[in-house]
């Protein structure tokens, strides 16, 4: 289960934009009006803690996940290029309300992973972390050696999550494990 008082990552500021203080964010969420819809954000650099801005308006680029955002009291190129980096953050108590067959990925940590081995299912170790500045890839820590190994989180390999019996299924290729 989310715990309520932790932090998500919904945005990744990558530099600036334009000369007025705008930056580029990538975004790590599916719920575009955190980037669009003016209202307060949190900023993280590193492992600081949070801080409050207000978010004054923003607009998605076309084709792409980078929206270009303005921030208030970020006037300024120099200023908006000393916020390369920040994380973009939302409390998971503010999370949107999911349908039954989805789940928000911090819901995927700590969920025992599965897998196929002589036709019988295995539970092979847990999930740990998630990466998904560049793709979405689950952190799964192997039980047999503590070995940690990065599983792209897709529908060929992951076929199957169930948050509620805390596990999930993988279908790794052929070497996947030993990377």
């Amino acid at each position: 289960m989310i715990n309520e008082n932790e932090w998500l990552v919904v945005g990744l500021i990558t530099s600036c934009y334009g000369v007025n203080g705008q930056v580029k964010v990538k975004s790590l969420s599916d719920f575009e009006e955190r980037f669009l819809k003016p209202g307060m954000r949190w900023l993280q650099k590193e492992n600081e803690p949070p801080s409050k801005i207000k978010l004054t308006s923003g607009f998605k680029q076309p084709g792409k996940k980078t929206f270009i955002t303005e921030l208030e009291g970020i006037n300024t190129r120099n200023h908006a290029e000393q916020l390369k980096g920040f994380k973009i953050l939302v409390k998971t108590n503010k999370l949107p309300k999911l349908t039954k067959d989805e789940f928000h990925f911090l819901e995927l940590i700590n969920l025992q992973v599965k897998t196929y081995e002589n036709n019988e299912l295995k539970i092979i170790g847990k999930v740990i972390n998630l990466e998904n500045e560049k793709n979405n890839l689950l952190v799964i820590e192997l039980f047999k050696n503590q070995k940690k190994v990065l599983v792209p989180f897709v529908k060929e390999i992951v076929p199957l999550v169930d948050v509620k019996k805390n596990f999930l299924i993988i279908n790794p290729p052929k070497g996947l494990l030993e990377l």
